[in-house]
């Protein structure tokens, strides 16, 4: 009995999966593999009605959408296009949430983009081998780890800025673990400039032919620092402001440096590791995949499945344990991630996604940073 159980347990995964593989592809044969919504079978007789109040539904949540959102088309054209992409997202949203169901999942700024759209004009990492000669960072004692930590109450960590329609990620997040360095260097907390990195840092990964960060086309982080060590340093986000494009020349100014990199390296999978860099060593640049986070709104995201292909360079600046779980289970322990698409996303801009089991890749790529004391 237990075997078939397991079986038909299997197996309706495997369909699951199967279905919410469908995501990553083109919204109209989207629609198509949908056969419309995600609902049971309708009766006949019903069926007019149920299309009618539906679509209703979907209208009201498209225009609540485009004003929260401030959103307005060139044409009607463009205008139904979105409506269409709207729709979609809103079926994925409602697969996200079964896959996620400690999360919430639903209408984002984002609601309005195919996956590809989102993922070129948000995310933005490229080449993802670590670089051969990056340092491995030394292993720390974890048994006095505190149980929760997070560097938001202590100082070290800016506001969440926003990255535009632009791949640049990668530097908000370098942006962010040197801004953290530096807190604890110096005990003072300045905004650094991404726009530097996103106009004059075209280092490469010597192992991967095309990895150079490439502005709003993508980067990694241990280019960056690698960038920022060569160049002496990043100035202040006030003297060279973000502007999300990457047409701009280098305005580099070496006689304006904010803060500069001492050394940088790489830290191992282990999840006490990570802890105990980041309560030492400050704010960590990580990568993750950003599936799930084009339709999170907040709660902590432990998806069921998720890729573990890295494409969203962030922040990761705490962790904690949250209690909504059921008696019986130990509290759900989760990272606290600084993203950069603004407050007005997520949980004021923060992500928190579980911890545990590098879900969504995120204990594969960490990287913290020394900050020289100036």
């Amino acid at each position: 009995m237990d075997r078939i159980l397991s079986l038909f347990l299997f197996s309706s995964l495997l369909f699951f999966l199967a279905r919410a593989d469908v995501d990553g592809g083109d919204p109209l044969i989207r629609q198509v593999v949908d056969g419309g919504d995600d609902e049971a079978p309708r009766h006949h007789h019903h069926h007019h009605d149920h299309d009618g109040e539906q679509m209703l539904g979907a209208e009201h949540h498209f225009s609540l959408f485009k004003r929260k959102f401030g959103k307005s088309y060139a044409s009607q054209e463009e205008h139904d296009y979105r409506f269409e992409v709207f729709k979609t997202n809103m079926r994925r949203a409602k697969r996200h949430q079964r896959m996620d169901p400690t999360a919430q999942h639903g209408v984002t700024r984002f609601s309005d983009l195919t996956p590809a759209e989102f993922r070129r004009s948000h995310l933005g990492l490229r080449g993802l081998r670590l670089p051969a000669d990056a340092n491995t960072a030394p292993i720390l004692p974890t048994e006095n780890l505190p149980e929760d930590f997070d560097w938001r109450e202590h100082g070290a960590v800016t506001e969440v800025k926003n990255q535009g329609s632009c791949g640049s990620c990668w530097s908000f997040s370098t942006t962010g673990a040197l801004e953290g360095a530096h807190f604890l260097a110096t005990g003072e907390l300045v905004s650094l400039s991404e726009q530097q990195l996103v106009d004059c840092d075209h280092e490469c990964d010597p192992e991967e032919a095309g990895s150079c960060d490439a502005g709003c086309n993508g980067g990694l982080m241990n280019s960056a620092f690698e960038y920022t060590l060569k160049a002496g340093g990043l100035m202040k986000e006030k003297d060279y402001p973000y502007t999300g494009t990457d047409r701009g020349t280098c305005k580099f100014d070496k006689t304006k440096i904010a803060a500069k990199v001492s050394n940088f390296s790489v830290v191992s999978l282990d999840e006490d590791q990570i802890a105990a860099n980041l309560v030492k060593n400050g704010p960590l640049a990580v990568a993750i995949n950003a599936v799930f986070m084009q339709t999170y709104v907040g709660g902590v995201s432990c998806p069921y499945i998720c890729s573990k292909r890295l494409d969203h360079g962030v922040l990761l600046v705490g962790y904690g344990a949250s209690a909504y779980a059921p008696v019986r289970m130990k509290e759900k322990p989760y990272w606290i991630i600084k993203n950069s698409w603004g407050e007005n996303w997520g949980e004021k801009g923060f992500y928190k996604i579980c911890r545990g089991r590098n879900i969504c890749g995120v204990d594969s790529m960490v990287s913290t940073v020394a900050a020289v004391e100036l």
